[in-house]
């Protein structure tokens, strides 16, 4: 079940960064150099892999964008504020 308009806009004010991006969220990264963009990428894969839940990754050599959505669903859901969420405390990125 995907949120509603106000619970997603609460989600948002918990996800600095994170922004609406159509029927999904996203964030983007930025880092130092390519090195350092993949090892963020990996470690993303690796919780995203323990959710069972998957980002769409976009690596622009030492930039980073997730976007989150539940395709199954239409949008986002309960599950992509939970791994977004879980990103930024596993994942810390250099600059952002």
């Amino acid at each position: 079940m995907t949120l509603d308009e106000a619970a997603l806009g609460a989600a948002l004010t918990r996800l600095p960064g994170w922004r609406r991006a159509g029927r999904a969220i996203e964030r983007t990264y930025r880092f130092g150099d390519f090195r350092a963009a993949l090892a963020f990428v990996n470690r993303v894969g690796e919780l995203a892999e323990r959710q069972q839940h998957h980002p769409d990754i976009a690596i622009h050599y030492s930039e980073v964008t997730l976007t989150l959505w539940s395709h199954d669903a239409g949008g986002v859901t309960a599950r992509d504020v939970k791994l977004a969420e879980a990103i930024d405390a596993y994942c810390q990125p250099t600059t952002s």
